[in-house]
């Protein structure tokens, strides 16, 4: 139903209950609301609240704005409904019979309707919660904000608030009194985040069985707001919805491993891919381990290996890391490699080029005077050709794997923004926060659009996009839930099967045909979404295409706007900017200079004293002349990076301890330097007997 026919079917249910706002009773001066009529109450709203707003009578009941809800309170003040909202209220209106509510949230502004039945509040439309302490966190902090000398009062005029009536119930001495109001603390309902905050106290309390009852209405509740286990959840966002990862490292730290599973298992079935999962999933594991529970360890470890599917290369949630630690070892391999090379070739043309420049006004002034004529002795210059293509290649090898590098920083951070990793799509915040993300025109993009507004029960532009989004198979999967929720069964059935048959292994496709996958998605959706169709998500590879697309991509845009490398907001670095600048500018003059014609370099001259010091020091830059020199370069600077995290400067978190293969490496060093020198022997050798051809050639 679409928000227009919400509103109507609102405006039914309300209209009896509306009176006369003109010959309103209730009154609101600073946070004081008071109400004339039948009974005259007044009640003094606390400052943990927030701003108020309104007041605006409705019957018998009276509405107050007051943070990121709207209460109801009835007689005697005491509130009897809340509406929780995905920001802090800024107005309340009753005009043409409907009840709605205007919030704002860091320049985001949402509308929605309110059903008003009695006592009980609800907003017609879907309410996604940004993943923000202010909204989330609300009813926690106003409960923790109660003097203790003033519970008991704030929790009769707000029964509704499940963190007043825990407060009261850890003071009671009477057992039976404080189960009373546990149970009355899990009655009323909450949005997810405040179940998750309730359970990690009344874990904490000594109540597990209602915190175990607390984290299933949390998943029921989050289930009806679109909260799927295929989004991902970035730290931050899991923080603010109760951070029930951090409360299992604390259960861990204390030992409590049993209670640990119960959260363990809360987080596998509804935010299996959250930011740091990998790493708690082992730990876990490992404490099994440790009390001989081998058997559920090896299936938590399985179960996070599952997880890797549809990932970047597979590697997992987290792999990016590795991916961009790669390339930066890479990067600094290829990077020591060049500066060896350009190093030795520049000390090899030193003599002969100030002996030449000479003529021209010396070394620097030359390039004043002259600048053509210098510009064809620059140390390059003096290299043979096969010596000039190494060392371009090794630039733009360099080029590569730095843009490797930008590439996986700038997708890994756009897949942290708060609009891919919030558990859910949709919703106006969602909306506005897309519009922060740069999104590629494409299938991917379309799909990734078109599910928040599907969510957001706007089928016919969902219909739209995932019309524009064809063939992609889960696009068909998702305009067959449309034709379904439509009630057009047969056309359904005819898209799923053509969305399997394009993507054998798609699970929401294989789910609305009934073939019951085997999988975390399709147990949640059997559970907490029954007889719903199953959506389809994008993965990780989807996600990643519609946010940066591939390395070429990235590469391309810093051609046409190289100064947008400087700039670190789309989650780039200033310095790796100016390093692909300045190898960018460095690959294009050595491209140029393999046509330059080569200056000539006497054979007394080519292999100088310090070039012959840099040829035994730096295993292959003076054998550029071979394609072993190349080669053997290469294996040394790749030793020489792997060795590198060895002297502290440099680390690379997302691959495997290279310290433990530090005897390999160093054989492997030895072996580059033995190769070297032999090369290097045979190099004199060949140079002593030229010259003694030339010498004979010479005197005869």
């Amino acid at each position: 139903m679409n928000r227009r026919g919400r509103a109507w079917r609102a405006g039914l249910a309300t209209l009896t209950l509306l009176g006369a706002v003109a010959g309103a009773t209730t009154t609101l001066e600073g946070r004081t609301l008071r109400h004339e009529g039948s009974r005259v109450w007044q009640r003094t709203l606390p400052d943990a609240l927030g701003p108020l707003t309104g007041p605006l009578e409705v019957g018998n009941v009276v509405l107050v704005g007051a943070g990121p809800a709207v209460y109801a309170l009835g007689a005697g003040g005491v509130m009897t409904g809340r509406a929780d909202l995905p920001g802090v209220v800024s107005s309340l209106d009753a005009g043409g019979g409907v009840v709605t509510v205007s919030t704002a949230l860091g320049g985001v502004t949402e509308r929605f309707t309110l059903n008003v039945q009695g006592g009980a509040l609800s907003a017609e439309e879907r309410v996604v919660l940004p993943p923000d302490p202010v909204v989330t966190g609300h009813l926690a902090s106003v409960a923790d904000q109660v003097p203790a000398a003033q519970l008991g009062a704030a929790a009769r005029l707000d029964p509704l608030n499940p963190f007043l009536a825990l407060r009261l119930a850890r003071a009671q001495r009477d057992p039976y009194a404080a189960l009373s109001l546990v149970r009355r603390s899990l009655s009323g309902p909450l949005p997810f985040p405040a179940w998750v905050q309730l359970a990690t106290r009344l874990d904490a309390a000594g109540f597990p069985a209602a915190a175990d009852l607390a984290l299933a209405q949390a998943q029921e509740d989050a289930a009806a707001r679109g909260i799927d286990p295929e989004v991902p959840v970035s730290r931050a966002a899991l923080g603010a919805y109760g951070n029930p990862s951090g409360y299992v490292g604390t259960l861990l730290a204390q030992g409590r491993v049993d209670r640990a599973g119960v959260w363990m298992t809360y987080l596998r079935d509804l935010h299996p891919r959250f930011q740091g999962g990998g790493a708690l999933y082992e730990r876990y594991a490992r404490t099994l381990d440790a009390q001989g529970r081998e058997g559920e360890a090896a299936e938590w470890r399985q179960f996070a290996r599952s997880l890797r599917s549809g990932t970047l290369y597979n590697l997992g949630l987290e792999g990016l890391g590795p991916v961009r630690d790669a390339a930066r070892l890479a990067s600094l391999a290829l990077g020591l490699a060049l500066l060896a090379a350009l190093v030795t070739l520049a000390l090899r043309a030193f003599p002969a080029q100030a002996e030449d420049t000479r003529a021209l006004g010396g070394r620097y002034r030359s390039w004043l005077r002259r600048p053509l004529a210098r510009a064809r002795r620059v140390f390059v210059a003096y290299a043979s050709p096969s010596e000039r293509l190494t060392v371009t290649l090794l630039a733009l090898a360099l080029l590569g794997t730095l843009g490797g590098v930008q590439w996986a920083n700038l997708a890994g951070a756009a897949l942290r923004s708060p609009v891919l990793s919030s558990g859910t799509y949709g919703g106006g915040w969602w909306n506005a926060q897309l519009d922060s993300v740069s999104l590629r025109p494409g299938p991917d993009a379309a799909l990734l659009t078109a599910l928040g507004a599907q969510l957001d029960g706007e089928d016919t532009r969902a219909r739209e996009l995932y019309t524009s989004a064809l063939p992609e198979a889960c696009a068909r999967n998702n305009l067959g839930v449309i034709a379904q929720v439509r009630g057009d069964a047969p056309q359904a059935r005819d898209l799923f099967r053509t969305a399997l048959a394009a993507q054998p292994d798609l699970m929401a496709a294989a789910f609305n045909l009934g073939l019951k996958p085997s999988s975390p998605e399709a147990n949640f959706q059997q559970t907490l979404r029954p007889e719903q169709p199953r959506l389809c998500y994008p993965d990780q590879r989807s996600l990643t295409r519609a946010v940066t697309g591939d390395l070429s991509v990235t590469l391309r845009a810093s051609l046409r706007a190289p100064l947008a490398l400087l700039d670190p907001s789309a989650g780039g670095s200033a310095r790796l900017g100016l390093a692909l600048l300045g190898v960018g500018g460095l690959a294009a003059l050595l491209v140029l200079s393999l046509l330059l014609p080569r200056t000539p370099l006497p054979l007394a001259r080519s292999r100088p004293a310090g070039f012959r010091l840099l040829g035994l020091l730096l295993p292959g830059a003076s054998l550029l002349d071979s394609p072993w020199g190349g080669v053997l370069l290469g294996a040394w600077g790749l030793v020489l990076a792997a060795l590198s995290p060895l002297s502290g400067l440099v680390t690379f978190a997302g691959l495997p301890p290279l310290a433990e293969v530090r005897t390999p490496l160093l054989v492997a060093l030895a072996v580059t330097y033995g190769l070297n020198t032999l090369a290097f022997v045979l190099a004199e050798v060949r140079q002593a007997r030229q010259l003694s051809r030339e010498g004979l050639a010479g005197g005869s």
